[in-house]
């Protein structure tokens, strides 16, 4: 029995080999238009990664600013194309191996060169502030309440300036000095004339002074007296004069005493007429002033030292100050009232026929106010007593 065989006819195998090629031709076009775009999308994209590499910066370098444009990555490699050069203590925005981007803002701040004494040691130190407070408060200098700084905090930090500081120490000391005691001289009618007793024992007194001390870079600049206090008030001394007339003597006595009374009495007239008794002392004396105008100071007052225009120290029951065309330097003066003084100071108020009286306590020169007195002018020696 024989196999079947399909029948091919001439016409069907022509017809599959015509769809194979036209296959081939759309699928050729295809492959084409495919590779033609993928040509497109890549230079597409490296076109906008092209544009997209270029980047705009700002750079403001002590406070200059310009606009670069750059494909670099990095700050660094950006300073080094357009020869920007660095120093160890400039100080920038952002790190020399930072990425930058489109539009970013750098700031380069340029280190300034000072120079700093202080601690009685100069350093040269580097700042990128813009004051001299700034500079020594980055730099960690620090500064007590009393230290001083030159030039001043607030000026403008410029390259090799040289700055110090000096350091300002305040002490407050005490310092124990002695007040002098007066001695008073009074009548005492129940001595006889020329008896003399001391009726109180003088006692000098103790002032406490609190003296401010100011010190400059470890040495002694200034001190003043910024307070006091008495710890021991003075006690005068006491002086009793016999005015008690003595007892009639014998004729004899009498009619000796006379003659050497007269005799003495005599020599004195024949000496001078200018003889005054007061506070139990008999003094010659060169000339009377009256209607002296008087009024007292104290060493309390503002710029007001303790040591006199001759070189003396200002004491309370003795020294005045006087004009020495009226009353010479150092010489001694009776004054109704107040009793022996020496003109030892002078003043630019004291004129003609006036005189200042000293006194330890202010609040005791400002109660004397304003007085009329007379004033006997003896010399240069102080009277004794009799």
């Amino acid at each position: 029995m024989g196999v079947f065989q399909p029948e091919v006819s001439h016409d069907s195998q022509s017809s599959s080999r015509s769809f194979a090629f036209r296959w081939k031709q759309v699928n050729s076009r295809v492959l084409s238009l495919a590779g033609a775009a993928s040509i497109v999308i890549a230079l597409v994209i490296l076109l906008y990664v092209h544009g997209q590499s270029i980047k705009e910066i700002t750079l403001v370098i002590d406070g200059k600013v310009q606009t670069l444009e750059t494909r670099d990555a990095l700050l660094g490699d950006v300073l080094a194309k357009e020869q920007i050069s660095l120093q160890p203590h400039d100080a920038l925005s952002i790190g020399l191996s930072d990425e930058i981007k489109d539009g970013d803002r750098v700031v380069i701040n340029r280190a300034q060169a000072i120079k700093i004494t202080t601690d009685g040691t100069t350093k040269t130190l580097y700042t990128t502030e813009d004051t001299i407070g700034q500079a020594i408060d980055k730099l960690g200098i620090g500064l007590e309440s009393y230290d001083k700084i030159y030039p001043s905090l607030g000026t403008a930090v410029s390259a090799d300036m040289e700055v110090k500081i000096v350091r300002v120490n305040k002490q407050v000391v005490q310092r124990t000095t002695a007040l002098p005691f007066r001695v008073i001289k009074t009548a005492d009618p129940s001595l006889t004339k020329g008896t003399v007793r001391v009726a109180q024992a003088g006692k000098p007194g103790v002032m406490i002074q609190h003296i401010e001390k100011i010190y400059r870079d470890g040495e002694l600049a200034s001190m003043r007296m910024v307070g006091k206090e008495v710890q021991a008030v003075t006690k005068d001394k006491i002086i009793a004069i016999g005015t008690k007339p003595l007892p009639k003597a014998v004729v004899a006595t009498t009619v000796t005493s006379k003659s050497t009374t007269t005799s003495k009495t005599s020599k004195v007239s024949a000496k001078s007429n200018n003889v005054a008794s007061k506070a139990g002392v008999d003094f010659e004396y060169k000339k009377i002033i009256r209607n002296v105008s008087m009024t007292a100071y104290s060493s309390e007052e503002p710029g007001i030292g303790n040591r006199t225009a001759s070189g003396t120290r200002v004491t309370e029951g003795r020294t005045i100050a006087v004009d020495p065309s009226v009353i010479p330097i150092g010489w001694w003066v009776y004054i109704e009232g107040l009793g022996f003084r020496r003109a030892e100071d002078t003043g630019g108020a004291i004129k003609g026929n006036k005189v200042d009286v000293y006194y330890d306590s202010l609040s005791h020169a400002r109660n004397f106010g304003r007085k009329s007195r007379t004033i006997y002018v003896i010399g240069p020696v102080k009277p004794e007593l009799n």
